[in-house]
């Protein structure tokens, strides 16, 4: 039987970045993964976010966004496209392409760092002295490694709805979502977060009338509302997207002519047909499959695996990371977290600060924050200051036709700390990375006022905004 320093279930963007830093810390490690390729004849690394989350949805946002570009955007520019036609099975082709040359690049980084793969389904078995006793089932032909560490990274799965079962023909998951090869005349998506707001925003661009259903009577709750309400300006009134919050499902029914959703809206009753539906509603831990009720390993109320500020479950040697415990269910955050475990097992002592973990969402404009949103920051008693400025007078953003949008400074009013920095615009995305460094060195908002910013880039209206925290703004 053969016996490794470390065993990592799952090669997700936690479980593979783990497996890969054990590794280099010179730990014998193995990685148990059960993910497929698209047509379901090849292993493939990278879990969700790789195969049909992060990754593709940002291939088919560039793909629509080009072919919006063509039609509305290029004229201004002097650029006449003529009669357009679009593909959408050659987009998906070019997205499945990416996918598939990045899964490959992490089963090259597993043989450039020695990391054993198992391909299937871990499970925990029991423990034979100090080893954990792992089980991997491979379509049914079983074997067993023993492990002194074991980092649980299983990940995530969609939050089924009980009122209709997902069959990625007519209703959707985000593996469904990202698979479409026709564009749908009438989209309907149930759940206005990340993946309802990206997924709606491709197939709207493309030419579907979309209609995303949210049960919140919130927009973007988790953002800063004065950032969600300019988005919600933005995606409904000029990008056409019908949103509707407030809303209360009560029946789901598949039909020869698509999926008829009957529902309520501030006291009326509606009745929509759509020829495709997509459930969005978020995603609850991923552990069904391990076998954590034979060895006593922890849980708590919501489903996720208990865990400390360190990442240690309640048994020792076993850790856990990612989607599958506590905190933001963001790929950066379980990568980080599983540097982090490896480095432990090590005897090292890495810091990970959720308080700067930053979020982004990839529609037109972007959205991107970090740390405290205004309203948590009057609920917690916090005196602070604020600055804002919008890109609408940003040379770069005019120069780019994408001069939308407001960065936000949030700053303690005594100390002058950046507490928060929120976003929304053009490649915020990447803008955002300029905040979290700030915060991480717990700069002030006059710290990033001070810095020499280029000209002309998008990055000076976070310098504006730095400046109008404390009053003396240049160009607002």
């Amino acid at each position: 039987m053969s016996q490794f320093d470390v065993v990592v279930i799952g090669a997700g963007p936690g479980g593979y970045v783990a497996a890969i830093r054990a590794a280099q810390l010179g730990f014998k490690t193995a990685c148990i993964d059960a993910g497929v390729n698209k047509a379901g004849d090849a292993p493939a690394l990278g879990g969700t976010c790789l195969n049909v989350g992060c990754i593709p949805s940002k291939a088919l946002l560039q793909s629509s966004e080009h072919f919006h570009a063509a039609q509305h955007d290029f004229a201004e520019h002097g650029i006449s496209a003529g009669s357009l036609h679009f593909d959408a099975a050659k987009m998906i082709e070019r997205k499945d392409a990416i996918v598939t040359k990045l899964t490959g690049g992490i089963k090259f980084l597993f043989q450039k760092n020695k990391v054993e793969s198992f391909f299937g389904f871990g499970s925990f078995k029991g423990k034979n002295g100090d080893f954990w006793q792992i089980d991997i089932d491979n379509k049914g032909e079983k074997s067993t490694i023993e492990a002194k560490h074991v980092i649980v990274a299983t990940g995530s799965v969609p939050r089924p709805l009980p009122l209709v079962e997902v069959d990625n023909v007519n209703v959707l998951d985000n593996e469904g979502a990202l698979n479409l090869t026709e564009v749908p005349a009438k989209l309907g998506v149930i759940g206005s977060g990340v993946i309802g707001l990206e997924m709606g925003s491709v197939w709207k661009r493309l030419g579907a009338e979309v209609t995303i259903l949210e049960a919140a009577p919130t927009f973007l709750a988790a953002a800063d509302q004065q950032i969600a309400k300019e988005a919600f300006k933005y995606f409904t009134k000029e990008q056409g997207l019908n949103i509707e919050l407030g809303v209360k499902i009560e029946s789901i029914s598949k039909e020869k002519k698509g999926v008829r959703v009957q529902y309520e809206l501030n006291g009326a009753k509606k009745d929509e047909m759509f020829d495709k539906l997509i459930v969005a509603i978020g995603r609850i831990p991923n552990t069904q499959k391990l076998n954590a009720e034979a060895v006593g390993l922890a849980k708590d109320e919501r489903g996720f695996i208990a865990v400390n500020e360190l990442c240690q479950t309640n048994l020792p040697n076993v850790w856990a990371i990612g989607d599958v415990v506590r905190g933001p269910m963001l790929a950066h955050k379980a990568s980080d977290e599983g540097v982090a475990v490896a480095e432990r097992i090590a005897g090292q002592k890495p810091h990970l600060d959720f308080g700067t973990i930053p979020w982004v969402i990839y529609t037109d404009p972007e959205i991107a924050w970090v740390g405290k949103t205004e309203e948590q920051l009057k609920a917690e008693g916090v005196d602070y200051k604020k600055g804002t400025s919008g890109f609408g007078a940003n040379g770069r953003a005019l120069g780019l036709g994408k001069a939308k949008g407001t960065v936000k400074v949030l700053a303690d009013a005594k100390t002058d700390r950046i507490l928060g920095v929120h976003m929304i615009g053009p490649m915020v995305s990447e803008l955002i990375a300029e905040a979290v460094v700030s915060m991480e060195f717990k700069a002030s908002s006059e710290d990033i006022a001070r810095i020499v910013h280029a000209h002309p880039t998008l990055s000076e209206v976070v310098h504006e905004a730095a400046l109008a925290a404390d009053k003396r703004a240049l160009h607002g």
